[in-house]
């Protein structure tokens, strides 16, 4: 075949000669039939009858072919008639299919066209066919919307045979002013790509049926005047107009398209990146150096200068020494080298097993490239291995892959900013393509790094070692994992795949990169640990429940939204026995105290150790170890914060532990406070609603509750501590919520925080043996309480009451011209009911006692130094501090002596308490709560009493 012709030269100034046209037509047409051959033989047999049949099922709509859908479906291809072999085609597809010539009919179709890589280095069986079906112009809608249905049919028909079809559907016309209808790269794209494109389809379309390329007989030189060249040719007649389809011209491509297109691309080579580096690289060439042409230009001047070898036009081959050329020029080799191994990964031809079967061009071809990059046979065969890379060697061409996609999205947003409004793209798809990146590529705390993003098919391994730190003769608490470990002393001579802090870590880092498969060999090396390879076994099974394998990509959706949590799943003590000490002296402990955080009479909490494995709404995964002091607080806490964010979307918990231990109960108790902690927080969906959890956990109690959407702990030592903190003052209404497993040695206290509830004053009261226990929760949720030696309720409660009720009467005064309701004042009797302790109402009148006896008052100054002090007044008797300083309490006590003519020792009670509103010297008070004066009261009380006794 001659690969070479002379040149042909069209001067549209001197005169043009028909001939000559047709001889520049003709050698377009020789080189399309190269191309379609190839196209045709990188098919398997079933699949050649897509690309045969596809002209005639469009040129005629026979109900024995392949998507046929009614009678009045446009048909008719312009100028188009089968050839024998076609009409064979169709004959052995539909054996009563007859071909008849139905006479002179106007076309409703102008051309059909296959585009992309087919017929190209580029293309393999598993290739895509892009079709583009161009109709008249005048085409009724009714009719499009027929062959929009008919191309449908046709994608599906072709499915059953193993080929991915997309028939794009328009016009020429539509295409020059813009408005095509379907987006016609089957991405999403839009306008973005149009002259991108275009200029892709002139270098790599096979014509398939129709008129051909108007554009092949304007000279590249003339691509500026292409308007004018076109109408010399059409309006003097060199040509008939019905013979050629217009789409237009490629003199350049605008600024504002580079972002779109390019972010596109860098948006599928995420997950398929060697064709998209080469598209994404040349996206650069021809945004930063405009003195090189564009690549259909150079392909129309090689056929003008008489080329015809489609080796040499070959668009992969164009399109690598287009890269090589300005990437040699711009001195960044390595940049170059992976074009040069993204151009060979994307041919998928193993060389060094390639033999005489297949497509022999491609191999040939190949191999003439792979001579010339000067590669040797061993970087070759480790190319073509790639299916035996091991992790190492994954991650290293990873690290190339995502530093190049980096680049390309930064150099891509920077044009975008460039172009503002004129970027057809908008600033949204950048930010949506950034979080692509951030999840597919960044670095982070805890993420779980995907070293194998579609470079290689496999990572699995057939033996894997998991070796403890302790076991190599040093320190640390840190996991090393080998390989093909025969004998474990060899792990001194052998090379580490990975280090990880713990185990779950390193078992989850191999899980997701796959180099676990149910097929793998484990080895453990506990070393000072308690792993088992039954335990991995058993993390992987759960691992494979919450995390099935491939993960998909994230939805745009989803990337469209702010990240939150989807499920996260806790595994508890692993390699770890929570009952170490105890084990290794043969102990263990018995007792009715089952809970797991506060475990038998020691009260020990059994968990030891949490790995927090989290799943995000961007397929993100990460793993946060928890090892040190309150694990399980910290834990939780982490959990609920991103919780806050999006209340009405819960993440699922799952929670797993090993079977030693009380494994099955510690898991369960785990699950159970997380649900109940969560449920209580954002329950209907909403929240985090204002509350304080009390949890139990060993000897100590973790009060939590939300700053705004920040939860936070304190950590309490001891039962005294807690009642402190629950007496503070509170901004706003909070109840105290006790855990399931709190307080249990407390059922009274419990059973009052569930009584809690907002705007009133709630007292509470239990009388036994002489002796009686007063909670009072407050208007804000503060909880006081008080033992109190006393034989009848009266007693115990009357005091109180009359405190409370001159405190109210006050307020009620005070704020007579406001708005809020002031907080009343109710009774409780703790009562126990069928093994419950319960709050039956008790109406105030039962318990009050006659307003008699000394009036103490106590009002509270500030002197001055910031300290609280109190004028006394007992009845009309006045005890001021500046009177008697730091003998006031004495001085009021003897006062009080003096009164009681039987010299009996009993308790007095303060009737009223103010107190000044700047308690804290940083704020203003303007409502003081009920818990401070009940506070101060005690107070007050107890220094008085202490001196009557």
């Amino acid at each position: 075949m001659t690969v070479h012709a002379p040149p042909i030269v069209l001067d549209f100034e001197d005169g043009i000669d028909r001939k000559t046209l047709r001889r520049l037509r003709d050698r377009f047409l020789l080189v399309n039939q190269q191309r379609w051959l190839r196209a045709r033989s990188a098919l398997t047999y079933r699949q050649q009858v897509v690309l045969e049949l596809l002209p005639l099922v469009f040129h005629r709509n026979h109900p024995a072919l392949p998507g046929y859908l009614d009678g009045d479906c446009p048909q008719g291809i312009a100028g188009y008639t089968p050839a024998a072999e076609v009409l064979d085609a169709a004959r052995r597809f539909a054996r009563s299919f007859s071909y008849r010539d139905q006479g002179r009919r106007k076309a409703d179709l102008d051309s059909l066209f296959l585009m992309g890589s087919p017929g190209t280095l580029g293309h393999s069986v598993a290739s895509d066919l892009d079709i583009w079906l161009c109709h008249r112009e005048d085409l009724p809608e009714h009719g499009i919307h027929c062959l929009e249905r008919k191309a449908d049919s046709l994608s599906q028909w072709a499915a059953t045979l193993g080929v991915e079809l997309h028939v794009f559907v328009f016009s020429a016309a539509d295409w020059r002013a813009g408005r095509q209808r379907a987006e016609v790269t089957g991405e999403n794209c839009g306008s973005a790509q149009h002259f991108l494109l275009l200029d892709e389809f002139y270098r790599t379309s096979i014509h398939l049926a129709g008129q051909y390329p108007l554009w092949w007989l304007i000279p590249a030189e003339a691509e500026a005047d292409y308007d004018q060249c076109r109408r010399r040719l059409v309006e003097c007649r060199f040509i008939k107009a019905s013979d050629y389809i217009d789409f237009g011209a490629v003199p350049s491509i605008p600024p504002e398209e580079f972002p779109g297109a390019g972010i596109w691309q860098l948006y599928k080579g995420i997950d398929a990146p060697w064709k998209a580096i080469l598209k994404l690289l040349l996206i650069e060439c021809y945004a930063t150096d405009d003195s090189y042409p564009l690549l259909s230009a150079s392909f129309k001047q090689a056929i003008y200068q008489g080329q015809t070898s489609a080796d040499a036009l070959d668009p992969y081959v164009i399109l690598y020494q287009r890269l090589e050329q300005w990437l040699l020029a711009s001195g960044t080799p390595e940049r170059l080298d992976l074009v040069r191994r993204s151009l060979y990964l994307k041919a998928g031809l193993p060389l060094t097993r390639a033999g005489n079967a297949g497509d022999q061009w491609r191999i040939e071809l190949l191999r003439s490239l792979v001579q010339h990059w000067g590669w040797s046979n061993a970087r070759v065969q480790s190319l073509d291995d790639r299916q035996r890379w091991r992790a190492e060697e994954v991650t290293a061409l990873r690290r190339s892959v995502v530093a190049e996609l980096t680049h390309s999205y930064r150099l891509l947003s920077r044009l975008a900013r460039e172009q503002e409004a004129r970027a057809a793209i908008t600033a949204n798809d950048i930010n949506l393509l950034g979080r692509k990146l951030y999840a597919a590529f960044q670095r982070k705390a805890g993420k779980v790094e995907l070293v194998n993003p579609g470079l290689v098919p496999s990572l699995a391994e057939e033996n894997l070692s998991f070796h403890h730190q302790s076991e190599q003769g040093g320190g640390g608490d840190g996991w090393l994992l080998y390989r093909d470990l025969e004998d474990p002393s060899d792990a001194f001579w052998q090379p580490v795949i990975r280090r990880a802090g713990n185990l779950a870590e390193l078992l989850m880092w191999c899980y997701c990169n796959g180099l676990l498969s149910r097929s793998t060999r484990l080895n453990v090396r506990a070393g000072r640990s308690v792993a088992t390879v039954a335990e991995l076994k058993d993390i992987l099974e759960v691992l494979s429940g919450f995390l099935p394998l491939p993960l998909a990509p994230a939805s745009r959706a989803a990337l469209s939204r702010a990240v939150r949590p989807l499920k996260n799943l806790l595994l508890i003590n692993v390699a770890v026995d929570p009952q170490a000490h105890l084990t290794e002296r043969g102990l263990h402990k018995l007792s009715s105290r089952s809970d797991s955080l506060g475990f038998s009479g020691g009260r020990d909490n059994l968990v030891v150790t949490i790995d927090q494995i989290t799943l995000n709404s961007w397929h993100e995964v990460s793993l946060q170890h928890y090892a040190a002091g309150d694990t399980l607080i910290q834990c939780l806490k982490n959990v609920l914060a991103p919780v806050a964010m999006n209340p009405s979307q819960l993440p699922e918990i799952q929670v797993s532990a090993p079977s030693r231990g009380h494994g099955q109960a510690i898991a369960r108790r785990v699950r159970e406070l997380f649900a109940d902690v969560l449920r209580q927080f954002f329950a209907g969906g909403s929240g985090p609603h204002p509350l304080r959890y009390i949890i139990e956990v060993d000897h100590r109690y973790f009060l939590l509750q939300f700053a705004g959407q920040e939860p936070g702990f304190v950590a309490l030592e001891d039962r005294e501590a807690l009642m402190e903190v629950l007496l503070q003052p509170q901004e706003h209404y909070l109840p105290a919520v006790p855990d399931r497993h709190a307080l249990l040695d407390e059922p009274v206290l419990r059973a009052v925080c569930q009584a809690s509830e907002a705007g009133n004053i709630q007292v509470f009261w239990r009388l036994q043996d002489e002796r009686g226990q007063i909670w009072v929760v407050d208007e804000q949720g503060s909880l006081w309480t008080r033992s109190i030696q006393a034989g009848h309720r009266s007693h115990l409660l009357g005091p109180l009451l009359r405190f409370l009720d001159n405190l109210v009467e006050r307020r009620l005064l005070r704020q007579a011209d406001n708005i809020d309701p002031v907080s009343g004042l109710r009774c409780y009797e703790m009562v126990r009911r069928d093994g419950h302790w319960l709050a039956e109402s008790r109406p105030q009148q039962e318990v009050r006692m006659p307003p008699s006896g000394l009036e103490v008052q106590a009002v509270g100054i500030q002197p001055g130094d910031s300290t609280l002090r109190f004028d006394i007044y007992c009845n009309d008797q006045e005890f001021s501090v500046q009177e008697y300083g730091d003998r006031l309490i004495p001085a009021v006590a003897h006062y009080i002596r003096s009164l009681r003519q039987s010299g009996e020792s009993y308790p007095v009670y303060l009737t009223d308490l103010h107190l000044p509103h700047d308690l804290d010297p940083r704020f203003y008070q303007r409502d003081i709560q009920t818990g401070q004066y009940l506070y101060y009261r005690s107070r007050l009380e107890d220094a008085l009493n202490s001196y009557l006794s």
